[in-house]
């Protein structure tokens, strides 16, 4: 299993070793834009898209023109992910959580699973150089099946496929459900991608992830004081606290699925 870092810091690939997962935006807001050093792989953005807009507002077109300038300018990329629709209630009816306030969709799951495979097809019809990956989407197993059917009738065969999102199991990756859903899908010999994976989830499921990432190391360090030495008012932004947070989470995981330090 490759282990991202998230992070919106994209400066972070001038001095960073290990794998990074960046927005596409945070490139796009960006006028230099610096060779990274260490792998990373590309989040399209999806969740804060629909969340606030419930739909996307960037076309496949534009999006594509988003990925070749990164990767023309900060070096090939793992794998970019594509314009996918996620599949949770909030997504999908609206409402608030916390501090964060869902637009909605007002479709169904159906459509947010057929629009993830169309988008997919436009994006590699229009790039098939960039690495751009399919997400499997949906709440249920069954739904799950489904999304990967509908790619397989549009002769896609994922399991060929170099990494294949998981999509809509970040809130779910500790539970029973979650961990279902992450065997059903492995079970096809699927080089499975988990976004937004904790601790809890990746101690469960991650021997059957090719790959995740995570961002808990922000959320971990904003309810701690800093660093000894560090003067900011917490490392939710600091290298050196994710680092260290990495570091102990893989240290951590069962040694029968534990992977390299620097994979």
């Amino acid at each position: 299993m490759r282990f991202y870092l998230t992070t919106h810091k994209q400066h972070w690939v001038k001095t960073a070793r290990i794998p990074l997962f960046l927005k596409a935006q945070h490139f796009v807001d960006t006028k230099t834009l610096h060779p990274a050093l260490g792998p990373y792989a590309i989040d399209s953005g999806g969740f804060t898209e629909l969340q606030k807009h419930g739909r996307w507002t960037r076309t496949p077109k534009q999006y594509v023109e988003d990925l070749r300038r990164i990767w023309e300018s900060v070096g090939p990329y793992d794998w970019a992910a594509g314009q996918d629709w996620m599949c949770e209630d909030l997504i999908i009816h609206g409402g608030q959580a916390g501090p964060l306030r869902f637009a909605g969709t007002g479709l169904s799951v159906a459509e947010h699973q057929r629009r993830t495979v169309e988008n997919f097809l436009e994006l590699r019809s229009l790039a098939p150089d960039l690495r751009i990956i399919p997400t499997i989407q949906g709440n249920t197993v069954p739904e799950y099946e489904h999304c990967r059917e509908l790619y397989e009738k549009a002769g896609v065969d994922l399991r060929a496929e170099l990494v294949v999102g998981l999509g809509s199991v970040c809130r779910r990756q500790s539970t029973t459900e979650g961990a279902a859903i992450v065997t059903a899908m492995a079970a096809h010999g699927l080089k499975l991608h988990g976004f937004g994976f904790k601790t809890l989830g990746l101690a469960r499921v991650g021997h059957l992830l090719a790959s995740a990432d995570s961002l808990a190391w922000s959320y971990h360090a904003r309810k701690r004081p800093p660093l000894p030495g560090h003067t900011h008012k917490n490392c939710a932004n600091c290298l050196d606290y994710a680092m260290r947070w990495r570091t102990r989470v893989l240290n951590d995981l069962p040694a029968w699925h534990q992977p390299e330090l620097a994979a």
